[in-house]
């Protein structure tokens, strides 16, 4: 069983920054690509950041030049360092793992509880 565990966030105001951080633990064989996502009230939930196993990275133009994602392999974690927040980024913020649990297995999609990231003007 796959269990992702999300902290960092909390409340800023605007220009200020957070750090989130995800941890993966449990059955994991493969890891192909992990990334963050977030949803605010009224909307659907969209892609913030993503990076792959082989460390290439995308990011939502909205973001871009500010958050920054990164990971640690061996550890199963990744991280979005976010940087001048603004009000517009105030969402809950979701971690996601693309991957593998055992050999013989299809890839699956794994996401965590979600954790609130609130910026105020």
């Amino acid at each position: 069983q796959v269990q992702l565990v999300e902290s960092g966030g909390g409340s800023v105001q605007a220009g200020g920054s957070l750090r989130l951080s995800c941890a993966a633990s449990g059955s994991i064989f493969s890891v192909i690509r992990m990334g963050w996502y977030r949803q605010a009230p009224g909307n659907q939930r969209e892609a913030v950041a993503t990076i792959t196993v082989g460390g290439s990275t995308n990011y939502a133009p909205s973001v871009k030049g500010r958050f920054t994602i990164s990971k640690d392999s061996a550890k199963n974690m990744v991280f979005l360092q976010m940087n001048n927040l603004k009000p517009e980024d105030t969402a809950v913020y979701y971690c996601n793992f693309d991957m593998v649990v055992a050999p013989g297995t299809y890839e699956a999609e794994y996401w965590g509880q979600g954790t609130q990231v609130t910026v105020s003007s």
